[in-house]
């Protein structure tokens, strides 16, 4: 098989990876443009890029795939099937109508949960017990079309979502190996999703990290954990921000202290603090413009003066 293949960032590499390994004629990686990144603002290429360059093949980076001329050099190459792993953009009508087997899509997820652009932290935010990736074909929708393989996998309560991430894929490139030859024989026939089950994720924003410690501690804990490593959870202390890395619930204290106060040292040593509904020890914390130190280490440099954090 012809096959075209689209995704950008690191944990993409894997399906682009197992699909060089596994001798499929890849005649395109699509990639996003190359942008400015970190606080130097580097010209940086997508990670997939730089893996597509690594094994020998080309590689397209339009800025917009609804350009004709972009439709007209996809088409030209003849693919028979696509593969999309976090792209980045949606995939028009045209686009769609491309290849004649369609797009297979690597989703991490178990649609028709957490559809949409962050479907691991939606996972974790909700407390789910269990987590998986859906192989699909692409349609119009978002994330809604037919399935052609799920596979399901305990969700840690003690899982953050940049690794839990890289380790869906991980699965993801692995499943999809085995359905595509499937899939192209006819062996494999797409089964519709149930929509009336379906939730949607919204992207991440740099505010929704912030901290509001009139929230559960429950909530606040599973924050810390999704939000790991964009955009991270911070709060205000004497008006510097606070980066929390870990945090344990205490859910057995009942104190009437103000939200977002410290009531003193938690199960761990670290500094413990009244929220909305039981209360959040801070196991690692970053101050700003300072590394990453235990709570504990940061509460002994307060030195006994405690207070509250801003909200």
């Amino acid at each position: 098989m012809r096959l075209i293949f689209l995704g950008s960032p690191a944990f993409a590499v894997y399906p682009l990876e197992a699909l060089a390994a596994a001798g499929y004629e890849i005649v395109a990686v699509v990639t996003q443009p190359d942008r400015r990144a970190g606080r130097e603002r580097r010209v940086t290429s997508p990670p997939v890029k730089v893996a597509a360059e690594a094994l020998g093949l080309p590689v397209l980076q339009p800025e917009n795939l609804r350009e004709p001329e972009v439709l007209a050099q996809l088409t030209a190459l003849a693919p028979d099937v696509g593969v999309v792993a976090a792209y980045g953009a949606i995939l028009r009508k045209q686009m769609l109508a491309l290849p004649p087997l369609g797009y297979l899509n690597i989703h991490p997820s178990l649609l028709p949960l957490h559809r949409g652009p962050t479907p691991v932290a939606g996972a974790i935010l909700a407390g789910d017990s269990e987590t998986g990736v859906s192989l699909m074909r692409l349609d119009p929708g978002m994330d809604s079309g037919p399935l052609l393989a799920q596979t399901v996998v305990p969700l840690p309560r003690t899982a953050r979502a940049g690794p839990l991430t890289d380790e869906l894929f991980q699965l993801g490139a692995r499943m999809l190996v085995d359905v595509l030859p499937r899939y192209a024989a006819g062996e494999l026939v797409p089964q519709p999703q149930d929509h009336t089950q379906a939730s949607v994720t919204s992207m991440l924003k740099k505010e929704h990290g912030w901290i509001d410690w009139s929230l559960p501690a429950l909530v606040l804990e599973r924050m810390v954990r999704a939000y790991d490593p964009w955009p991270g959870t911070t709060t205000l202390w004497q008006s510097q921000s606070l980066r929390v890395l870990a945090a344990a619930v205490q859910a057995d204290w009942a104190g009437n202290e103000p939200k977002g106060c410290l009531i003193g040292r938690g199960n761990s040593g670290g500094p413990l603090v009244a929220t909305g509904s039981g209360a959040l020890e801070l196991l690692e914390v970053q101050p700003a413009g300072r590394r990453a130190m235990s709570g504990s280490a940061w509460l002994a440099g307060l030195k006994g003066k405690l207070g509250c954090f801003e909200v």
